[in-house]
């Protein structure tokens, strides 16, 4: 039988820009989450962070998850 599985691939492009539009840097970011730098070099790099993470910074910049991130086309994994 077919296995198939998507990973839907997420990009924080709109966090970056989010930040820029309030004049701040990652490092302000950092400061106002409490959040760590390897954190926020993960979203740098458009990996998986958790909700929690998402909801400090929603917090923080109040702003609302279209700002944050976007949820693209999904990527197919699995073997036929």
């Amino acid at each position: 039988g077919r296995f198939r599985m998507t990973t839907p691939v997420v990009s924080y492009k709109p966090l970056w820009k989010t930040l820029t539009d309030k004049d701040m840097t990652k490092q302000d970011l950092r400061k106002a989450t409490g959040l760590s730098s390897a954190t926020i070099t993960k979203m740098g790099w458009d990996e998986t962070v958790s909700t929690q993470v998402l909801a400090r910074i929603f917090e923080a910049l109040e702003c609302d998850i279209s700002d944050i991130c976007t949820i693209g086309n999904s990527q197919e994994v699995g073997s036929d």
